[in-house]
Parts: structure tokens; sequence; C-alpha cells
């Protein structure tokens, strides 16, 4: 293997991805993300990002099909906005860290105690089927919730916002841009470890994994908590963005099906398909909304389909196929 190479397209990929981090940093310096229309364009991309890294984790690098994203991200918004709804920190803080971190906490333990039985059980279709009962399961317990969720009209934030804050679309820009940042170092960081090891051990062969050692059960569980975590962080986000948490906006399909086309679009099993896939599908489903009305879905499913069935590896696969570029840019884990 060529070391050098390898060692050289990937200081270009971090390189490209730092470029690209400082560009979208400092663009509300010299557009105005507030009223223009890319501010909420990338904002939402920068969500779906979390969301996707999560499902990336899970399904791309672990092989563990989840079809439960959206309760996790349902469970991160309303732990968010019960906890703020009844003061519950009492720092009246907007985009409050602590609130954040329980609301990410939140979804990773309900992924542990689902994921516990379901992982150590049920296995590929099955697997995925376990977890879309899950979230039917809380999707009902939401809308039924009564007082203590608000039902199906859910919670509202304004009245909780802290006097002298000003709704600014640029610090949700801003958040949403650092928290997909970060979610994408840890699923780096996390594949590029001995855990990414073993989870790609899983992902080809759960037995021979087992025969060699590895706790197929930990780390599958392991990964199942984090990608909800990310989930549910994104939930919280999404929330305050909202200002208003119901079911039919938190616990859509929306935030089920379309970060699992951007992992595949963009190519599962890497880090920066996320990103890509992220940026094409919100990119579709925004201008298709606007000039093909209710047809948007038709056009998304159409690209999908193709994508299956002539770029198998997503788009980022087809790039580590040009010659000179090779599987090991930097992109996959």
């Amino acid at each position: 293997m060529d070391w050098r190479g390898l060692n050289k397209r990937r200081i270009v990929s971090l390189v490209l991805g730092a470029l690209a981090v400082v560009f979208f940093a400092t663009l509300p310096f010299y557009y105005d993300v507030h009223n223009g229309q890319f501010g909420v364009f990338f904002f939402n991309v920068f969500v779906y990002v979390i969301v996707a890294q999560g499902w990336n984790l899970v399904g791309g690098y672990t092989g563990q099909i989840s079809l439960g994203q959206n309760a996790f991200f349902g469970v991160g918004a309303y732990t968010m906005a019960l906890l703020w709804f009844n003061n519950v920190t009492h720092t009246g803080y907007y985009f409050d860290p602590v609130l954040m971190i329980a609301a990410a906490i939140a979804p990773a333990i309900l992924a542990v105690l689902v994921g516990l039985p379901l992982l150590s059980r049920l296995r590929g279709d099955y697997f995925s089927f376990g977890t879309l009962g899950m979230g039917m399961i809380v999707t009902v317990l939401f809308i039924n919730g009564g007082m203590f969720t608000g039902g199906a009209e859910g919670r509202m934030l304004v009245p909780k916002m802290p006097k002298d804050v000003v709704f600014n679309l640029r610090t949700h820009y801003w958040v949403s841009l650092l928290v997909a940042v970060i979610c994408t170092l840890v699923v780096y960081f996390m594949t590029t470890s001995r855990v990414g090891l073993a989870l790609k051990a899983i992902r080809e062969d759960e037995v021979s994994a087992a025969s060699h050692g590895v706790n197929v059960l930990k780390y599958k569980v392991l990964a199942f908590a984090v990608g909800a975590a990310m989930a549910g962080v994104a939930g919280s986000i999404y929330g305050y963005y909202l200002l208003q948490v119901t079911p039919s906006n938190v616990l859509t399909q929306n935030w089920l099906f379309l970060p699992i086309l951007m992992v595949v679009l963009g190519g599962t099993g890497t880090i920066i398909g996320p990103w890509v896939g992220a940026f094409l599908i919100y990119l579709m489903s925004w201008y298709g909304d606007s000039y093909f009305t209710g047809y948007s879905p038709v056009i998304s499913g159409v690209v999908i389909i193709l994508v299956m069935l002539f770029l198998p590896g997503g788009l980022v696969g087809l790039a580590q196929r040009v010659p000179g570029l090779g599987r090991g840019g930097g992109s996959s884990g």
C-alpha cells in the first residue's frame, strides 16, 4: 500500500474540509442569513447532517439498519421543550447547553433500553422493523400525552424565551453548523479508532467478529446510542427554531427517511457522504416543492433508485473510483 499517497490524500481531504467549514462559519458576515432564503436552507441542511451522521454510524459503519431516528429526534426535541417549559434549569439561556445535553442523553438512554433486547435477539430486517415499531410507539405516546406533552398541539416555547433575546436565524445557523461539525468529528474519531475496527468487523461478519474477541452487542449498542444522541441534539436545535414542538413537526417521517436517503446518495460508511447527500437531497426537496409541488418525493425516489442501480457506493464511492483517488481518500472511515 502506498502510505505516502494515502497520507497525502487524507491531508488534502482535511484541508478541503477545513476550508469548507471556514466558508460556512464566516458566511453570515457577508450574507444576511437571517433574511436571505439560503440562511433557512443551510440551517436545515446542517440539522439533517447531524441526524444523517448518527444514522451513518449505525447503518453505514455497523451495518444495523435503524428505522427509529425520527423517534430519537422527537424525544430530543420534547426533552428540551419540556425542561425549558417547566424552567427546570433556571438559567434562562437561549440554546441552553444543559438542555441540549439532556436532549442528547434522553434518546441515548432510550436507545440503550431498546437496543439491548433488540440487538441481542434480532438482526437485519427484523431489527429494522423492531426500531420502526419503537418509533410508532413513541409517536403515539407523545400524541396521547395529554397535559404532559401537550398532545397533538405540543408545547409552545415562545412564552419561556428570555425577554432580552431577539430571534435571529444567525444564531441557529452557527449552532447547527457547530454541532454538525462536532458530530462529524465524533464519527471520524470513532471510526478511525479501535472502536471503528470493531464496528466494521461487525458490519462485515458478526460471527467472525465475535470469534475474534469482539463484544458484538456492546459495540452495536454503543453505535446505536451515539446515533440516537446525535438525532436528539438535532431535535433540540430544530425545536429552538420552530419555538413549538409538536408530533407533526418533530416525529414526522421526514426525519426518518430523508437522512437515510442522504447517506445512501452521499455514500454509506463515509465521513463526507452525509454532507454531500444532505445538500443534494434537501436541494431537490427545496426546489422540487417550489417548481414541482407535490412531486418532489417522486423526484427524490427516482434519484435514489438510479443511485442504487448504478452507484451503490454513492457519490463519494464514485469519486473514490476515479484514477488517482482510490479507496483510501480520507472520506471513508
